[in-house]
Formats: structure tokens, C-alpha cells, sequence
């Protein structure tokens, strides 16, 4: 890969880069780095920009076996030489490499380290796909990828520290290949990314998705014997070396190209006008949710069902399962494929008219009829063209985070090809003729997949039980493993233990689950204060009848205090909400055994404990 010139900054600024050899250019000029220690040490430094490292960390690093009784001076050497050699940041500040809190900070502006900039542009290019900026989106990820000169920080490998900082930012490299390989075959450009997909395949050979993106890319230059042989590689060698078979997405890719035949997939600039594709980037993190996904892909792509609704509590990963399903849907629904907000960001419902304004906006609705909307009588008229437009197309709708039923009527298809994929906390009981998909918490296993794919394998081998003990402290729920995930990946000086003991504590776990403006109590809140009034004081109650959240019928009559058939109700209306699930998995009004999801629980009890009096049960409890 060639690389560009980084911006060249102040005279005598000094560019580092990790995205290869370690290397350093003061003036275009190379630097000698020293030995082999010392690089070592500048490497750990810069693996963490602007971020203090602990000396055990830099002495691991070095040292991995056993470090001298000299280690603590010898790093102040190498500490030492390392700023007489860099001379002063980029910013002016007087010293490139400070000591404090127990470790060493180097400091490096954006312009002055690859793996700096190539974050700032991933992240530009994935805000622009989010946009349904396909172009832009290609061309900023692209300038991210032409930093990448190949295995980071391939000279230092033989140090296990510097080895996972190095298998982390190559991670991070392939993610964006990803990102931007199916960005250019959004836009059916094939072609500029096959080659280089075939590549990084034969170097990454269980990478299902840069294996999906070739074969997508074979198949849409019209080489689809070649795509087929490419799944046919991939299902023998997960066998061979896995025991396993390939995963629903696959397999359902495999077979709808057989079904597709030699036609290739026609170019996204002849589909711009009347087949628009405005979907959130998909995150390189999902995980799990297999036998889910694979039957959102079996119902909407075989045309079972008009409109199906994914249910399950906030965090369960409603958006990310439906943004996946929408991203391979591309075939059964070749008239465009939109993702469509039902709140507005402080978690204010929507109104119909706005969203309907919305999709009008994006499908062009507006513009196909003679009047404009509001010409012709408002907001029922676009209702009314909404209607006529999805009887006549083939096209998907994400509507995410729906409030209630009453938000989507009026918008679901009444006949035609279009279909409507809707995600909410509650069921949605209220809507007829629809398929329903209920999130259960993650298993262990994909919990711990998830885990690894944020703290990187080789940390959660240190500790498996530790990890293990983190998962099922978060209760399985995907954005809690996620948080849980984004503060080991920066507290990378925390044991898994520690962390671990500060989430089995129930008064300190929401406390913990926090990543920057990330919080798993905030998202819990928005689906607290979506709940009835009758529905929190019921929930307050049940959370803190046992330790584990579980209760039966009978413990749910005494806590409510009320009869056997007003608990039943206040309990199938939890149900309805989503707040209350069983841990077999189905449930029915006299199901043994009822649960409520321990940091939902831990939320509801503070909120008893902040209100003890509450309400009258005979006031709250449904009727």
C-alpha cells in the first residue's frame, strides 16, 4: 500500500508512524530510533498517544520474563534518550514525553502519528455512510486505508506486549478494509476492490466478512463461479479447522447468489435516483444473535411477511441486528433500503407526520405526484401517496425505537413488495399480522465473543473466568458488554478480576457501566420513563423479591399485594413492555418462573429505594 505524505505541520515536526516498522521522519528524514529496548518502549508510548502508560506496562513491554532489578532506571535511560532524540511536540509544549500518576505520557498531536489519523478519517468516513454518503464515505475511508503499509509494528512482534497493541491495530486496519470494500460495492464498483479483498483473504482466511465482501465482489464483476468456489473454500476449511459450519449470513449469501445466477448486481450510480440506500454503518463488533439474524433474513428476503417487529429492552442490540439484516438485504428489495429514526435524540417520540415527511424526503415520494403534500391537503395526502408509492415498489423500511403502536400505523404497507422491519423496547401487542423477534440476553459464549472483540483475545485468555464473571455480571445485555468492553480496552492496567468484583457489587455496577458518553443507566432510564406509572411501581416491587431478579406468581401476589388474577395482569403487562422475560424463553400468563434482567433490576431497585412509599397498589395495578 502506498502511503500519502501526513500533513506536514511545523518545520522540523516529527511523524511517527505504528501502521508497519516502527518508524519516525523529522523533515523527510528518517530517524534512528536506537536499540532494540528503546524502540520497544517508544512503541508501548505510542500505541497510547496522549495517554499515560504504567511502568509495568512499559516494563512488561521490555521485559516480558524476567525484568532486572534495574528495570525502573533503565526505562528512565530509554525514556531519556527517546526525548533528546524527538526534541518538543508539534503543539509547542515543552516536553514530548512526561512523567506522572505512576507512568509515562507521550505527547503527539493528530498530524504527527498515522494510527491518529487514520481514526480521524474512519471515523469521518463512517459518519458520511451514516449520512448515505456512499461516495464520500469510500473516498475517506480510502485515505485511511493508504496509511497502512501492513502488519503494524511488524519489527517488534517477538515482544507479547507490543504484539497486542500491534494485533489491535491491525484489527482496527481490517474493519475499515471491510468498511470501505462494501461502501464501493454500494456503489457498484467491484472492480477497485476485488483484488486487494483476495489478498487479505489469504492472510485472514476465518475473516467472514472480508470473505463476504470478495465473494460479493466476484459475483458483482460477474465471476460468480468464483464466488461460489470462494464460500465452497471457506465451508471446507471451517470444518477442518473449527468443526463448524459456516454462519446463517453466509450461507443465505451462498445461496442467493445461486439463485441470482450469472446477472451481476447493477451499478448503485444507475440506482441513486429511484433506489436510495441510507443505512448506518454496520458496527465491525456484532456479535452473536445468529438464529436471529437468519430469521430476519429468511422472512423478509422469501417475502413471508410484510412487516416484522424485533422487541427486547434497551441495549439488547435492536438497531445493530436490524442495520445487519438491512445491509444484506440488498437483493429482495431492489427499489432502496432506509434507516428512519422514531425519536428525536433526547428520546422524544416522533410524530407520523414527520417520519412519513421523512421517508417522503427519501424515497421521493413527494416528487412523484403532481402537488406537493402540503398543496394537497397535508399530512393525510402524504400519507395517502406513502401508501399508493409502497403498493407499487419493492423497498425496506428500518423504522428504530418505535414508542408505542400508535407511531407506526399509518406507515406499515397495506399490500405491494415494500416491507417494514420495526425495533422497540415493548413487544408492540397492539399491531396485527406481523412477524415478532424478542431479543433474550446474549449467551455466555457470544457474550465472551463480543468481549474478546473489544479487549482483543489474548486479554481475555489471561482471565477467563474473570471474563466470564464481567458477562454474566452485565446480564448478558449487549450494550453493558460493550461498555464494559470500551473501559478495559482504555483501563488496559485493570485486571479482569478488578473489574469483575466492582460489577458483582449491585450498588457500584451501574456506576461502572460508563465508556465516555456512553451509559448503560441513562439507556435504562429512557425505558424506565417509558414505562406506565403502574408498570414502574410493579417493577420496583418484583426487582427486589431475590437477589437473582427471579420470582413466581405466588411472591408476585404478596409483593403487589393484590389478588392471584391483578398480579397476573400487572405481570403480562411487564411482559408487554419488555421488562419482564422468563429464563426458559417462552412465556405465558402461568409460566413458574418470571425474570427481571439484573440491571434493569439493580435500576428499579434504586428507584424504590429513592420513593419507598410509592403509590397504592389498588391505583397502579392494571385492572
Amino acid at each position: 500500500m502506498t502511503r500519502p505524505p501526513l500533513p506536514s505541520g511545523a518545520a522540523g515536526a516529527v511523524h511517527f508512524s505504528l501502521l508497519g516498522p516502527l518508524t519516525a521522519r523529522r523533515d523527510g528524514r528518517e530517524l534512528q530510533l536506537g536499540p532494540r529496548k528503546q524502540r520497544l518502549v517508544l512503541a508501548t508510548l505510542l500505541a497510547r498517544p496522549n495517554c499515560p502508560v504504567p511502568v509495568q506496562v512499559l516494563t512488561d513491554a521490555v521485559w516480558p520474563d524476567d525484568p532486572p532489578r534495574t528495570a525502573r532506571k533503565n526505562l528512565q535511560v530509554y525514556v531519556s534518550a527517546a526525548r533528546a532524540l524527538l526534541g518538543p511536540p508539534g503543539d509547542g509544549r515543552t516536553e514530548r514525553v512526561v512523567h506522572g500518576c505512576g507512568g509515562y505520557l507521550l505527547r503527539v498531536a493528530e498530524d504527527e502519528l498515522d494510527t491518529l489519523r487514520f481514526g480521524s478519517l474512519a471515523r469521518a468516513g463512517r459518519a458520511a455512510a451514516e449520512r448515505g454518503d456512499l461516495t464520500g464515505a469510500a473516498r475517506l475511508l480510502r485515505g485511511a486505508l493508504d496509511l497502512w503499509e501492513g502488519p503494524p509494528l511488524n519489527d517488534l512482534r517477538d515482544s507479547a506486549g507490543v504484539a497486542e497493541e500491534a494485533d489491535r491495530l491491525e484489527a482496527r486496519c481490517l474493519t475499515v478494509y471491510e468498511d470501505w470494500a462494501e461502501a464501493e460495492l454500494e456503489l457498484g464498483r467491484a472492480t477497485v476492490a476485488v483484488d486487494g479483498l483476495r489478498d487479505l483473504v489469504e492472510r485472514h482466511p476465518l475473516r467472514e466478512r472480508l470473505r463476504a465482501a470478495w465473494m460479493n465482489s466476484l459475483h458483482q464483476s460477474g465471476r460468480q463461479a468464483e464466488a461460489l468456489a470462494v464460500y465452497d473454500d471457506y465451508r471446507q476449511l471451517m470444518a477442518r479447522e473449527l468443526g463448524l459450519e459456516p454462519s446463517p449470513v453466509m450461507a443465505a449469501l451462498y445461496r442467493s447468489m445461486l439463485d441470482r445466477g450469472r446477472k451481476p448486481r447493477p451499478p448503485a450510480v444507475a440506482r441513486e435516483t429511484s433506489s436510495p440506500v441510507a443505512l448506518p454503518a454496520g458496527t465491525g463488533a456484532f456479535t452473536g444473535r445468529r438464529e436471529e439474524l437468519r430469521g430476519l433474513l429468511d422472512v423478509l428476503g422469501g417475502g413471508e411477511a410484510r412487516v416484522v417487529v424485533v422487541s427486547g429492552p434497551g441495549g439488547a442490540g435492536k438497531s445493530a441486528l436490524a442495520v445487519r439484516a438491512a445491509h444484506l438485504l440488498a437483493d429482495p428489495f431492489p427499489d432502496g433500503r432506509v434507516h428512519v429514526r422514531a425519536r428525536r435524540e433526547d428520546g422524544t417520540a416522533r410524530g407520523r407526520a414527520e417520519i412519513l415527511t421523512e421517508l417522503g424526503r427519501l424515497y421521493g415520494v413527494a416528487e412523484s405526484r403532481e402537488e406537493t403534500p402540503a398543496a394537497a391537503g397535508g399530512p393525510a395526502a402524504l400519507a395517502d401517496a406513502w401508501q399508493e408509492w409502497q403498493a407499487r415498489h419493492r423497498a425496506l423500511v428500518v423504522l428504530d425505537d418505535v414508542p408505542d403502536e400508535a407511531a407506526v400505523r399509518g406507515l406499515l404497507p397495506r399490500s405491494g413488495g415494500c416491507s417494514v422491519l420495526v425495533t422497540a423496547r415493548g413487544q408492540l401487542p397492539g399491531l396485527a399480522s406481523v412477524h415478532r423477534i424478542a431479543l433474550p440476553a446474549l449467551a455466555d459464549g457470544e457474550a465472551l465473543e463480543l468481549l474478546g472483540k473489544l479487549i482483543g483475545a489474548g486479554r481475555l485468555r489471561t482471565d477467563p473466568g474473570a471474563a466470564l464473571r464481567i458477562v454474566r455480571a452485565c446480564g448478558g445485555l449487549p450494550l453493558a458488554v460493550e461498555v464494559s468492553g470500551m473501559r478495559l480496552a482504555v483501563l488496559r492496567h485493570l485486571p479482569l478480576a478488578e473489574y469483575a468484583a466492582r460489577l458483582d457489587d449491585p450498588s457500584a455496577a451501574l456506576d461502572e457501566l460508563v465508556a465516555g458518553d456512553v451509559s448503560v443507566r441513562r439507556r435504562i432510564a429512557s425505558g424506565w420513563q417509558d414505562l406506565a406509572d403502574g408498570d414502574r411501581w410493579a417493577l420496583g416491587r418484583l426487582a427486589g423479591l431475590a437477589e437473582d431478579g427471579c420470582f413466581t406468581l405466588d411472591r408476585a401476589t404478596v409483593a403487589l399485594g393484590c389478588g392471584e388474577r391483578a398480579a397476573i395482569r400487572a405481570v403480562e403487562s411487564l411482559i408487554d413492555a419488555g421488562a419482564v422475560t422468563s429464563p426458559a424463553g417462552e412465556v405465558t400468563a402461568h409460566a413458574a418462573l418470571y425474570e427481571v434482567p439484573r440491571l434493569l433490576s439493580l435500576f428499579a431497585r434504586e428507584q424504590e429505594a429513592d420513593d419507598p412509599a410509592g403509590a397504592p397498589a389498588a391505583a397502579l395495578i392494571p385492572r
